[in-house]
């Protein structure tokens, strides 16, 4: 029937898989029917529980803006790139054309991509500007390691991607030498900042004006390079991005949908390396987080 096509339809855009369709439509119907019987305590329970969400140990606990679902599950379009919600739906009845599933080959992704997340090194802590925080002497020692290392792994880079700080296009340029012909570009969404408030809290005090700003500019530059392969790219690509440590961690809590106020709970070194893996499906795996056991231990700073 024409209303069951247009269910199973709208269950496949949610789950990103057509096999999970026909268990889902089963499991509204239940609900339905659960929902006539103990809709109101449903409602009272949902709502004690995201109550006490917002409370932390001390009490009231200041909200914090989460871009993760929140749901428990896996989101299989979260970088809105999955082949069901690029169909343009027909303009009339706001329906799928009936050659949709034809039309869902044409956007599959066929490549994988691999990004490199590289933490800037050791640079001038006693600094005020940014122009004068530049790379200690053991920074570039750091440095050079960490391109050696990338040029071991034997990989065909394709870009070299930094922040536009002082610290991170040092560390870059050094890196670069090991990975002659490399495309170098910088970026300013990439620079140091707040991602979002993080939870546990941290005992000094930052405005929230600041998590609202950098968190904001942050949340962009994940978007823009933490996604899955462009449908026009056929081979697998090896990306290095050089930028800081709030931003790696952050763009991990996103990449593997973890809660994103959890970025703080990691550490990374300088001159670290954090793997990513975006394969066309969507999954994403994390190869290495913060790898620097390349480094003899006399050059490990944080």
């Amino acid at each position: 029937r024409p209303e069951v096509g247009r269910h199973w339809f709208r269950c496949v855009r949610r789950h990103g898989d057509p096999q999970a369709a026909l268990p889902a439509m089963a499991f509204r119907r239940a609900v339905q029917l659960a929902c006539g019987i103990a809709g109101t305590a449903a409602v009272v329970v949902a709502a004690a529980s995201a109550s006490q969400r917002q409370r932390g140990d001390s009490g009231l606990k200041a909200a914090a803006v989460s871009w993760s679902p929140g749901t428990g599950g896996w989101d299989h379009n979260w970088d809105k790139r999955e082949p069901i919600s690029l169909i343009k739906p027909n303009q009339k009845n706001k329906e799928v054309p009936e050659d949709h599933i034809a039309q869902l080959e044409n956007y599959k992704v066929k490549a994988t991509r691999h990004i490199f997340l590289i933490r800037h090194s050791q640079y001038e802590l006693s600094a005020t500007t940014d122009k004068d925080r530049v790379l200690t002497a053991l920074g570039r020692e750091q440095a050079e390691l960490t391109g050696q290392r990338l040029a071991s792994l034997g990989l065909n880079y394709d870009i070299l991607i930094h922040s536009s700080m002082t610290r991170a296009k040092e560390t870059a340029t050094i890196i670069r030498k090991y990975l002659p012909g490399l495309e170098m570009m910088s970026c300013d969404l990439l620079r140091e900042g707040a991602p979002i408030e993080p939870v546990p809290p941290v005992s000094h005090w930052k405005p929230e004006a600041m998590y609202h700003e950098d968190g904001a500019r942050i949340e962009a530059a994940f978007r823009r390079y933490i996604h899955r392969a462009d449908l026009k790219q056929q081979n697998d690509s090896y990306e290095v991005i050089v930028c800081h440590a709030n931003v790696i961690r952050y763009f991990v809590c996103r990449a593997l949908q973890f809660p994103p106020e959890g970025w703080l709970r990691m550490c990374l070194n300088n001159g670290s390396i954090t793997w990513l893996t975006i394969r066309p499906n969507g999954r994403v795996a994390l190869r290495t987080l913060g790898d620097t056991g390349f480094m003899p231990p006399d050059k490990l700073t944080r």
